[in-house]
């Protein structure tokens, strides 16, 4: 499935433009309201940065579900011979795959347009995006597939997903801003282990309800 997903995503690339044409609109109004090296922009860069990992982000769930439900093809699934439990991680592990790559063509792109100061750290930050992703995407992939049943998807996917990602948020853009001002690794060692912790409560989680959630 997950081969499936990366094939056809390659062929109409539908949900890799939308979410980077999102990206792009978000940061060129950012880049109206911050100028461009300024310390406004050092200070807002760890927000700025998971805003449009999270909103563009949601775009791409969305759309990677919807895609599943039209012409039937989530019930042909489900008549598979196969463990539905594997669903999930084949999802998830797309989904990841998708905002990750979206973020690795994003990064460089506002480095170059709006000069935004990633710091010392890159791997660090690298690793935290990675855990902020892999949290965002399971909770997502549980929510989303909720969502495709609902008459008004499009507007029930956020309402249900943003709620629950706080945590996430809130480790992931402090644990960014300490890495991106050069604060160090140790300063933010705390934030990144309660992003690892919250990850593996939220995909534990994910996990053992998708399967529950697939088959209604």
């Amino acid at each position: 499935m997950l081969y499936k997903d990366i094939l056809v995503e390659l062929r109409s690339k539908e949900i890799l433009n939308g979410m980077l044409l999102f990206s792009l609109v978000i940061a060129v109004i950012f880049g109206f309201i911050f100028e461009p090296g300024s310390e406004e922009l050092k200070t807002a860069g760890s927000g700025i940065l998971w805003i449009l990992l999270v909103f563009s982000g949601n775009i791409g769930l969305a759309r990677s579900f919807n895609r599943e439900y039209e012409n039937a093809m989530m019930q042909g699934l489900l008549l598979c011979p196969i463990d539905r439990s594997a669903i999930f991680p084949a999802k998830w592990i797309g989904n990841m795959i998708f905002i990750s790559f979206e973020l690795l063509i994003l990064i460089p792109l506002l480095v170059v347009l709006f000069d935004l100061p990633l710091g010392e750290h890159r791997l660090g930050l690298a690793a935290v995006l990675l855990l902020g992703v892999a949290g965002y995407s399971a909770v997502g992939t549980l929510f989303s597939t909720i969502a495709a049943h609902c008459r008004a998807r499009e507007v029930m996917l956020p309402l249900l997903l943003f709620p629950v990602i706080v945590p996430i948020l809130l480790a992931g853009v402090k644990a960014s801003a300490l890495l991106m001002t050069d604060a160090g690794l140790k300063e933010a060692g705390s934030w990144i282990k309660i992003l690892a912790a919250v990850d593996i409560i939220f995909i534990t989680a994910s996990f053992l309800l998708y399967e529950h959630i697939v088959e209604e």
